[in-house]
């Protein structure tokens, strides 16, 4: 039986490898540095601050740990399978490039010590730590470190437990030091310090920052964890708060038993006072030699998973041996490193690490609040308040933005850039990720609000329930829909398929209708729907389609000239009128269909409401790009010549009310003029008529169809509409300008 994958415990894969990057680089040569350019208030204020991200950032992964099986890849992991592959991915990207710097970091540290000791000097012939000697010392000791990553994680492991001996006999070494080596640790007067005198708080902030990412070290062993549910929030949690009091004692004791100006000119002071200096560097070297090594082991683990996810080049997600070692992924991390070594300055790493930390650590913020907010399926076993997460996300982006705005958004930029791209790729999860949820979260905070909202003509859209029978046989409704929904309004488009054996009247769930037919309609919900009768399909739907705050308020039908039921048709009517819904009903003229959209004529009657709904559709078709040049013409006819001054007048105002640009002419009907022949000679160029339509009255079903197709008969392309009780009425004339009473 072959042997089985080595795995480590929270002690041993998360806590040590966390808490050997965390007291790394930063304060063994640069700590002393902050704490003489801040003072005690100052440098404590740095820690905190700092510690603020990484404990919120800490928690919320701590969190999700909890709730989802953790695989290799650690926070790339998480980010993905919470925010998708397109933005866990570009997050992803994002934090292992922070990782592989981050190694460049560590080594350029140990150089630094290194070569500014005079015995390491005279041995290598090298005059001190400038950057070219830098440079080649850096890629030696790098070339080394990946030599020992490539051998064995379980070895490279293992020999975390002698650095962690020695860092913590190096501390002990500092604070015997500072009691007994008075003559090195004098305190230097402090009545003229000003704190941030030299060096501003954001920079100071910026160079110590990258001192708080070492737990990502541990969460991205996930994939050699035995238990990463319980493993990574312990192991995580306990290496944060262990770094944070040392951080903070190291910070106070600086102030007050060392000298400042040693602080703030000697990077390698603390071989000066400590105890056994040998243990400092012992200390030194094994903390940055270490920390660089926790992420040469987890660095290729995170790009090794994004690969494994399709994101980047295959080549980097293949595994070697039964512990599944990423070896092409870490090579592709050590010349990332390389180039970091090549820029040779810590201070610069430091600032560049922090960038892209803040932006990760941000994101792992918002993944959790999401999670928290958004997901039904989100019950972790370690439970926090979402404030936790909100504070983290809030907090990386003000930092950021305070540190260097045009790097944060430049910053944004790259993500969206590779967002975009990985988005084209169309790569989808075999999961669910959150953002199917949060929109649904979202929808409900909106209509929640949206019920409670006050509705009037001037903030009104059409909430459309569309009976098309289907785009192929006619896609006009589908277009004219459109035309009148705008962009604000919505449309449900239910396509009716007659089964007239069912027992019931709709046999069949709704059934969705296929991609291909749905192509370029994205806009529109769509359902086709099996009926035993077309007409009770329609009332059923009518009175029942929609909830609460969003209820259809505009029924869009074909007029049924040729139906073979014209009584129940306009029964039909008269029953969605009683629902107090708007009627829009489209008589097309396939011969004209909407001609060359240059000329919309509307029929206005003096005393209705339906003027007002038209006002209303007027306004969204006018805006959509078909008929954004068209000329509108408003139209009445009157029998009386003592009011058209006065009926032209308030149809100007009225239109100037409702903002629609429109040219406005009465007709003068004389007694033996038919409304007939003046509207089809008026609108003969029109390439869409708009008029109202008359009430339904019930006994009447059979005289009103055949009054209408009479009058609508040969008008061409024509809109009939009838207004809820929502609108109000106009009042343009003594309303004797009726087409027959069809309005």
């Amino acid at each position: 039986m072959a042997d089985k994958a080595k795995r480590f415990g929270a002690f041993a894969g998360v806590f040590t490898p966390s808490i050997l990057t965390i007291l790394g680089v930063i304060m063994y040569l640069r700590l002393g540095w902050v704490a003489g350019v801040a003072g005690i208030w100052g440098s404590v204020a740095v820690i905190l601050l700092a510690h603020v991200i990484s404990v919120t950032t800490g928690l919320s992964i701590s969190s999700i740990a909890t709730d989802k099986k953790i695989k290799a890849g650690g926070i790339y992991y998480i980010l993905s399978r919470s925010l998708g592959l397109p933005m866990g991915g570009s997050i992803g990207i994002t934090l292992f490039v922070g990782t592989a710097l981050s190694i460049s970091l560590y080594v350029v540290g140990f150089v630094e010590n290194f070569l500014d000791i005079p015995a390491m000097q005279h041995w290598l012939g090298m005059a001190g730590p400038t950057i070219q000697n830098t440079r080649i010392v850096g890629t030696v000791v790098l070339v080394l470190l990946a030599a020992i990553a490539l051998i064995s994680t379980n070895f490279a492991i293992k020999t975390q437990f002698l650095v962690l001996g020695a860092i913590v006999l190096s501390l002990v070494s500092v604070f015997v030091g500072f009691f007994l080596h008075p003559a090195a640790a004098v305190v230097a007067p402090v009545t003229h310090f000003t704190p941030f005198k030299d060096f501003s708080f954001t920079e100071v902030f910026a160079i110590f920052f990258p001192a708080v990412t070492g737990f990502t070290a541990g969460v991205a062993m996930s994939g050699d964890l035995k238990n990463p549910q319980k493993d990574i929030p312990y192991g995580t949690l306990m290496a944060i708060f262990t770094g944070l009091v040392i951080y903070l004692a190291l910070a106070v004791s600086f102030n007050l038993f060392v000298d400042r100006q040693l602080l703030l000119t000697n990077y390698n002071f603390l071989i000066q006072i400590a105890w056994f200096p040998f243990l400092v560097i012992a200390g030194i070297w094994g903390a940055t030699l270490s920390s660089a090594l926790g992420d040469i082991l987890g660095g290729p683990r995170i790009i090794q998973a994004i690969s494994n996810d399709h994101i980047t080049p295959k080549v980097l997600g293949k595994s070697y041996g039964k512990n599944n070692e990423p070896r092409n992924a870490l090579i592709f991390t050590f010349f990332l490193s390389e180039l970091g070594i090549l820029v040779g300055d810590l201070n610069v790493i430091a600032g560049l690490v922090t960038m892209f930390y803040l932006t990760a650590y941000g994101f792992i913020n918002l993944a959790f609040v999401l999670e928290k907010w958004a997901s039904a399926d989100f019950r972790p076993g370690f439970k926090i308040p979402a404030w936790v997460g909100i504070l983290g996300f809030v907090t990386s982006f003000m930092i950021m933005f305070k540190l260097d705005m045009a790097a944060m958004f430049g910053a944004l930029i790259i993500l969206g850039f590779v967002f975009y791209l990985i988005r084209r790729k169309q790569l989808h999860l075999a999961m669910d990720d959150i953002w199917p949820s949060v929109m649904a979260s979202l929808i409900r905070w909106v209509l929640t609000r949206f019920k409670k909202m006050h509705l009037t003509e001037a903030n009104w859209r059409a909430n459309i329930l569309l009976f098309s029978g289907g785009k192929s046989s006619r896609p006009h409704l589908v277009e004219f829909s459109r035309f009148i929904a705008g962009k604000q309004g919505l449309i449900s488009n239910f396509d009716l398929v007659l089964k007239p054996n069912a027992k019931h009247l709709f046999p069949s769930h709704h059934q969705v209708i296929p991609e291909e037919e749905m192509e370029g309609d994205e806009a529109i919900f769509k359902r086709r729907q099996v009926c035993n009768d077309i007409y009770d399909a329609i009332e059923s739907l009518s009175a029942t389609y929609g909830f609460s705050g969003m209820e259809p308020n505009t029924v869009v039908l074909g007029w049924g000239r040729h139906t073979t039921n014209p009584m129940r048709f306009a029964q039909m009517l008269y029953y969605i009128k009683n629902l107090d819904l708007n009627i829009v009903m489209l008589d097309y003229d396939k011969g004209k269909g909407f001609g060359n959209f240059k000329q919309i004529d509307v029929w206005l009657r003096g005393g209705s409401n339906n003027g007002s709904l038209i006002f209303s559709l007027l306004k969204s078709i006018h805006l959509s790009y078909a008929w954004h040049n068209a000329v509108v013409r408003i139209l009445l006819i009157t029998a009386d010549k003592e009011k058209k001054k006065s009926i032209l007048s308030k149809t100007k105002y009225l239109l100037n009310k409702h903002r629609v640009p429109a040219n406005v002419q009465i007709i003068l009907k004389g007694t033996s003029d038919n409304v007939h022949d003046i509207i089809k000679s008026h609108s003969a160029e029109a390439d869409l008529t708009i008029m109202g339509m008359a009430v339904v009255q019930v006994g009447k079903e059979k005289d009103f169809i055949e009054r209408a197709d009479s009058l609508y008969n040969d008008l061409g392309t024509l809109v009939l509409v009838k207004a809820s009780s929502f609108f109000s009425d106009l009042h343009l004339g003594d309303g004797s300008s009726t087409p027959a009473k069809a309005h």
